[in-house]
């Protein structure tokens, strides 16, 4: 029976449109852009100047404190600015940007094709090299995959889920890492495991990806203590709260991390970082990234460097087609909308969705009617409709009632709602408010 998560879900048009469309390299921009808050907590610190010459692979950004990210120069040049630019959403955000003369890697890094399967090193030391290469989760939130690892005093870890679901309408990243760096992924997943200590390791892939399955299947045969998973395919199945469910049959406590469980979830292209950057000395400077769009003339996954300007992306894809109506990052379900080309790719950049003007242009909302179809859809078992209203009316302490903070923002309620009501936008606010409420009260 094809396992699934119980409570909710939605089953958007897959629109997988790259799919079949192998990984290619994308030129060096002449230019890169290199966010120092790219990451989930506290920017990193530069440690280069203006003027300063970089080589690929070396340290610019200095993570600070414990949930924090160290940033690498995504090539060689020389750092013209440091400055606070716009990202992709338009938020100003300390920068360092990088006129591009080459690609000299700095000479620790190992840029063989060679696989390495030798697994030597000992939990902490392990830990250490992906805290060192600024290793972030991939899968879109870019939480530093170190602060995931070092789990907390009281806390066991009897399990890992590498989650190669990408249940996001469009996406094809992960399914095409899969099936090209299939080998580097499970020596990645097993660094993982090993740092970790635990010895029960789950692949979780929905059955629209059948070769997928396959190939991994096929790759893990002798391995007893990895086992592929296929899922139903139901959005949204990725979320590491819906996953778990899926495959241990656990429920995450309102309020509680996967780690309350027993388990801890990885995507896969933080598996194959996790390769590199532990047995190749290799920093996360580049990632690989769908662009696509039904009118987009070649839908691609692209394997990108670090603060390429989202522009560039699509002129490697064919350029902005005519009826282009609004640009996301990530999928339509949870991405994001952007307003600021000239920005770089970050490393939790996991799409580029360029989407029609016909498909882009938002419904006329009309008044709730009380159907309880976004009750009925969300995953969480919240009640949308309610945290919306509270949201209105700027009830914020209220919204805690109601588990506003258990909302995992997969926009399941607004793609339901037949008054096509902004529910998760007004949520997402709510939640922000309600968190902000939360640290000024101690």
């Amino acid at each position: 029976m094809i396992k699934r998560f119980h409570k909710g879900g939605v089953h958007p048009a897959e629109n997988k449109l790259s799919g079949a469309a192998a990984i290619v390299n994308l030129p060096l921009p002449k230019t890169v852009y290199v966010s120092l808050s790219q990451h989930a907590g506290a920017p990193a610190k530069p440690v280069v100047a203006k003027g300063d010459k970089v080589l690929t692979g070396q340290l610019i950004g200095q993570s600070v404190g414990f949930i924090s990210s160290n940033v690498h120069a995504p090539a060689s040049g020389t750092v013209t600015a440091i400055d606070m630019l716009p990202d992709a959403g338009g938020i100003r955000r300390q920068t360092i940007v990088i006129a591009v003369e080459g690609d000299t890697w700095a000479p620790d890094i190992d840029l063989s094709e060679t696989l390495l399967t030798q697994i030597n090193l000992s939990p902490e030391e392990i830990i250490k090299k992906i805290a060192d290469a600024g290793v972030t989760g991939m899968g879109g939130a870019a939480f530093p995959t170190q602060v995931k690892l070092s789990v907390p005093s009281g806390k066991k870890a009897e399990m890992l889920i590498i989650n190669g679901v990408e249940c996001e309408p469009y996406l094809t990243a992960d399914h095409r890492i899969m099936l090209e760096q299939g080998e580097e992924m499970l020596v990645g997943t097993k660094i993982l495991a090993r740092a970790l200590g635990v010895e029960k390791m789950y692949i979780g892939i929905e059955n629209n990806k059948p070769d997928a399955i396959a190939h991994l299947t096929k790759l893990v045969s002798d391995d007893g203590n990895i086992t592929v998973v296929p899922l139903r395919v139901q959005y949204p199945q990725g979320g590491e709260k819906q996953l778990i469910e899926a495959i241990t049959g656990r429920e995450v406590p309102s309020g509680g991390l996967p780690i309350d469980v027993g388990v801890v979830v990885l995507n896969v292209a933080t598996a194959v970082a996790t390769y590199e950057a532990t047995l190749k000395n290799k920093p996360l400077v580049e990632r690989i990234i769908t662009v696509t769009g039904k009118s987009l003339a070649k839908p691609s996954n692209a394997r990108v460097r670090i603060g390429t300007p989202m522009s560039a992306l699509i002129e490697a894809c064919g350029g902005m087609p005519d009826d282009a109506g609004k640009l996301i990052g990530g999928g339509p379900m949870m991405g994001r909308a952007i307003s600021n080309m000239a920005a770089g790719v970050s490393k939790g950049t996991s799409g580029l969705l360029i989407m029609p003007r016909s498909e882009s242009l938002r419904k006329k909302a009309s008044v709730c009617i009380k159907c309880s179809k976004c009750t009925g859809v969300c995953p969480m078992g919240l009640a949308p409709y309610m945290l919306y209203k509270l949201e209105v009316k700027r009830m914020f302490e209220e919204m805690k009632d109601w588990y506003a903070t258990d909302c995992i923002e997969c926009g399941s309620c607004s793609y339901i709602c037949p008054a096509a009501l902004p529910l998760l936008d007004n949520i997402r606010v709510g939640k922000a408010e309600l968190i902000k409420l939360k640290k000024n009260h101690g």
